[in-house]
């Protein structure tokens, strides 16, 4: 006889509404909490290796944070000035987008019969949703410029205390299970951490080069604002398949209504194709020393329901928590399936050996 399932799935179910309801009421504190713990994690080795080489620990924790502040900032700073001269532009580019509507208009007329009274029509329509929309924006950006300020203070504030109780916080975790599961769990943090650290590493390389192959390849074209909208659909590749599409829908609007030819918009294709081909097949297997083992089905269900619950921090921060489980799920036996689900079927490759990283003990300096 086949031996029954253990599985209780109402409980389970139960469970899985209880942590979605938690997570979504509680977002406020978990998502600069959930930042700062992922910001820890990829720190760690370097403020672990600074500490090594005689630096005091709050030396080297300020001076990590100092440095990822500094660079962060330096990007948004390039983005809001890239998107404060693009708007400039705007009323330029919008004259053009009325001239090619009123000649699609015409073609409209010709073609299938339609009027100047129906083509108004729509117009209206057209102006109302847009009016709205920009409304719905505005407000939505008002808010959260609100919250990134809150949240650039917090959490390098929250990342910094992780980093220096991570001791304490390391003894408090082993203590919640028994002493035979320390070994697993020892194990599962030394491979979240070296893991993430390659893993952010390599996708900074990764980014930095697209951003930077997207802005030529543009620049040679000569659409306007390259920069801002190679950076743009740089930075919208964590999004597979869908985010390449999404980032390159402005940069061929804007050429098409620069230059009044079907040819620039299929310029940006051909270049966002190129580099996107030269991104998975050999910027990222060069870069990245890590791939997350997650298959693309549970990749985009995590960055929906990150969606769903927490916005746009959420579709950030879902697919590593996803991975973390799956790490999780590979040490212990009765989390098999659960490992099988999320796997992406390839044997896992191991990290690169680098900075090593000291245990979790207490009272370690």
């Amino acid at each position: 006889m086949e031996k029954s399932s253990n599985v209780n799935w109402l409980k389970l179910l139960q469970y899985i509404l209880l942590v979605s309801a938690l997570l979504y009421f509680g977002r406020t504190l978990f998502v600069p909490l959930s930042f700062s713990l992922l910001i820890s994690f990829i720190l760690y080795p370097v403020v672990k290796w600074m500490e090594d080489h005689g630096w005091g620990r709050w030396t080297a924790i300020l001076c990590c944070l100092l440095t990822l502040v500094l660079v962060v900032g330096a990007l948004s700073w390039l983005l809001v000035r890239q998107m404060v001269s693009f708007g400039q532009e705007w009323p330029t580019l919008q004259e053009k987008l009325l001239q090619a509507w009123q000649q699609f208009g015409l073609y409209l007329e010709r073609q299938f019969g339609v009027d100047d009274v129906q083509r108004s029509n729509w117009v209206e329509g057209m102006i109302k949703d847009a009016s709205s929309a920009v409304l719905n924006v505005v407000r939505s950006v008002l808010y959260a410029s609100v919250t990134t300020v809150v949240l650039f203070l917090l959490i390098p504030l929250y990342a910094a205390l992780i980093l220096y109780n991570r001791e304490q916080l390391a003894a408090a975790l082993f203590s919640m299970f028994p002493r035979s599961e320390h070994s697993k769990i020892r194990s599962i943090l030394h491979e979240t951490i070296t893991t993430y650290y390659n893993f952010i590493k390599g996708m900074i390389i990764v980014y930095a080069v697209v951003g930077f192959l997207n802005s030529v390849g543009l620049l040679l074209l000569g659409i306007p604002h390259a920069v801002f909208f190679g950076i743009v659909a740089s930075i919208l590749t964590f999004i597979p398949y869908v985010g390449i599409s999404i980032g390159a829908i402005l940069p061929m609007a804007v050429a098409w209504i620069t230059y009044d030819s079907i040819w620039y918009p299929i310029g940006v294709v051909m270049v966002f194709t190129v580099v996107q081909y030269l991104e998975a097949n050999l910027i990222f297997p060069l870069a990245v020393s890590y791939r997350l083992q997650v298959n693309m089905l549970f990749t985009l269900l995590a960055i929906v329901a990150g969606g769903i619950l927490w916005g746009a921090s959420g579709m950030i921060l879902f697919v590593p928590f996803v991975a973390i489980l799956k790490l999780i799920a590979d040490k212990h036996e009765e989390l098999r399936p659960v490992s099988l689900l999320l796997g992406s079927g390839k044997a896992p490759a191991e990290p690169k050996p680098g900075i090593k990283l000291g245990r979790f003990r207490r009272g370690q300096k």
